[in-house]
């Protein structure tokens, strides 16, 4: 099994095994559609040293690039890939997630698929997106999937967004999750997100820190927005934050909680 902190961005990764590069959308990954505006709220988004990094690594400009982000949920990533002039197109299963897209970002065009049947032209994408998703594909459809679409010479830049836990406080509190959901309480691995990867697709890989600073609040709606609690159910979440709520004002008693990431990217060219 994969470790990586418990606070993965978008699911627990750590409770999964990849051994054949199969990651089927399940009821766990579409849990998000019922969350959907709490997800808006409240997840981070990126760092613009994570942009930076990506058109280094796939030596393309964003801007006037066609770029597809795959999994956009509800726009975190394509709001800044706008930003840096992109021209970019949305793809999204889950209808609650579009809906909440919809309501954030009405001008830009979305269309409802996932990485295993792409609802795109071939050889039509510049850069080829997946932010907090490619590990819901299976790769025996997404590699020629994304193969197929991208044009020659672009690239397929997948990233995850994990809490810390070189960070006292973030380990500490990861070590609670891990009881929580009974995982085992093995140190993560920082190269996690890359292990099963392709490596026909020749990924260059890189690290890229980062910290916010949020009310305390902001940080639990966060945390309870992972599929995991969504999974659980509310009576013992809500036991579970309220316990955390009490640990973590001990030790931010100004009521804000300075957040530490890490972005795990993986670029490959075509």
């Amino acid at each position: 099994m994969e470790k990586v902190s418990i606070h993965a961005e978008h699911d627990a990764q750590h409770l999964r095994t990849v051994e054949d590069g199969r990651m089927p959308i399940t009821s766990q990954a579409r849990s998000f559609d019922l969350v959907a505006a709490s997800y808006a709220a409240n997840r981070p988004s990126y760092p613009t040293a994570l942009l930076d990094a990506v058109e280094e690594l796939a030596g393309c400009p964003l801007k006037g690039a066609r770029v597809a982000d795959v999994g956009a949920g509800t726009g975190l990533a394509t709001t800044l890939l706008r930003a840096r002039g992109a021209n970019v197109i949305a793809v999204e299963p889950g209808p609650g997630m579009a809906s909440q897209f919809r309501l954030s970002l009405p001008e830009v065009p979305l269309v409802i698929g996932d990485g295993n049947n792409l609802p795109l032209a071939s050889g039509s994408i510049d850069i080829l997106t997946y932010a907090q998703a490619w590990h819901w594909t299976d790769q025996r459809k997404s590699v020629p999937e994304s193969l197929r679409v991208l044009r020659t010479g672009g690239a397929l830049a997948l990233w995850w967004n994990d809490s810390d836990s070189a960070v006292p406080w973030i380990a500490d509190q990861d070590a609670r999750l891990r009881r929580l959901f009974g995982a085992d309480d093995s140190a993560p691995d920082p190269m996690a997100r890359f292990r099963g990867l392709p490596s026909e697709l020749g990924f260059v890989k890189r690290h890229v820190p980062w910290t916010r600073s949020v009310p305390l609040d902001m940080h639990l709606a966060n945390l309870s927005s992972y599929s995991d609690f969504l999974v659980l159910g509310k009576e013992a979440t809500n036991t579970f934050l309220a316990e955390e709520r009490g640990l973590l004002a001990d030790v931010f008693p100004n009521g804000t909680v300075e957040e530490h990431y890490v972005v795990s990217l993986a670029v490959a060219t075509r």
